[in-house]
């Protein structure tokens, strides 16, 4: 008789009792599976309650109608086809210098003096010329008198009325030489006198006392800017430019004078794209009041081409906090919504426009400070 196997068994059993142990009953499955989801809704802090509603007027914004608006930052530049350098045509060593950067000068003022050698060969080419002219005038009237009595032939005549025309115009070319360096040939002086050839504003400078100038292979000494008329440069974004329309007007505050509005026309929209920023200029031609300084800084406004209806309220009815706008609408008998809005520009009676946020006809608080403050209590 064979003896059975006993490792063999025991591993049954094993296997059996593993089966058994990974059904758990269906209580203990409940148990170990994960709680359930619970949703908090958070109290929407713009919301708030109070007891006594009746303290506090409520009042309906208005329609009213207005263009809408685009305002960008620019600055005040001089007006390029203004700008009128002055320049020496005589080199030489700067003496004195009778107008300095930022002065205002006028048409015919002497700006500088200007020691100049180009003038004592000018002037010596002059008489030069003189010279030439008055000998050949008497080889002419010889030749005339030669050729009537046949001693000459009448080629020869030619010459001396061609050698006589070629003096003269030698004297006019040297005559006009002087004139243009700004010598009175009558009084002959190696000093150059350097006049503003309009009235300005000296907007650049580039000569000191004592300096040299090589006439026009130097830069120009001074340049003179006319500022009656300015140009105000600004950016405007890609999405705006369809609120800026060339020839139409804008209006202009300077950051210095915020309370003083001046009229511009659009003469220029930039055909080129700042591909970092996204912006094109625009030039702004303005008539300049006598505030305007070129680098100022200002506020343009333009105004789009058709007209929106938009909410007006009473200016206390919103409320400035944190750099925003708000205003407080009315929810049931007891509760209140503080809404985000958009302020635009102050109105005749006290009141301010509401660019976004709410519409005509809608219920606000009066006075939303007040409010606020009761609120916060």
């Amino acid at each position: 008789m064979k003896c059975p196997r006993f490792p063999a068994v025991i591993l049954g059993l094993v296997l059996v009792l593993l089966a058994c142990g990974c059904k758990a009953p269906e209580s203990d499955q409940k148990a170990e599976a994960p709680p359930a989801l619970k949703v908090q809704r958070v109290e929407d802090r713009n919301v708030v309650e109070v007891d006594h509603p009746e303290r506090f007027s409520l009042t309906a914004s208005v329609a009213h109608t207005a263009r809408p608006e685009l305002k960008v930052t620019g600055t005040v530049n001089p007006d390029i086809s203004r700008n009128v350098p002055v320049i020496s045509l005589a080199s030489g060593r700067v003496l004195e210098i009778g107008a300095r950067l930022g002065d205002y000068v006028k048409k015919g003022q002497l700006l500088m003096k200007v020691q100049s050698a180009d003038i004592s060969g000018a002037y010596s080419d002059y008489q030069q010329a003189i010279a030439d002219e008055g000998l050949a005038r008497k080889q002419l009237e010889r030749s005339k008198l030669l050729y009537q009595r046949g001693a000459i032939a009448e080629k020869d005549l030619e010459v001396a009325e061609a050698a006589e025309i070629k003096a003269t115009v030698t004297i006019t070319t040297t005559l006009e030489h002087l004139r243009v360096l700004g010598v009175d040939p009558d009084h002959p002086s190696p000093i150059v006198e350097i006049k503003a050839p309009v009235s300005g504003v000296i907007s650049d400078q580039q000569v000191t006392n004592a300096a040299g100038v090589q006439g026009l292979a130097s830069p120009s000494p001074f340049t003179i800017s006319d500022l009656t008329h300015v140009w105000i440069v600004c950016d405007v974004f890609e999405n705006d430019l369809d609120d800026v329309r060339l020839g139409e007007n804008a209006e202009i505050r300077l950051n210095a004078y915020p309370k003083r509005v001046i009229a511009g026309t659009i003469g220029n929209i930039g055909p080129i794209l700042d591909p970092n920023i996204r912006t094109a200029k625009v030039r702004i031609e303005v008539e300049n009041p006598g505030l305007m300084r070129p680098g100022m800084f200002v506020t343009a406004t333009f105004h789009g081409p058709q007209k929106e209806t938009r909410a007006a309220v009473p200016a206390p009815a919103i409320l400035h906090l944190h750099d925003r706008d708000w205003v407080y609408i009315p929810l049931n008998d007891r509760r209140f919504r503080r809404v985000e809005v958009v302020g635009g520009d102050m109105l005749p009676g006290n009141m301010q426009e509401v660019i976004s946020g709410i519409a005509p006809g809608q219920q606000v608080i009066a006075n939303a400070l007040e409010f606020q403050n009761t609120v916060q209590q």
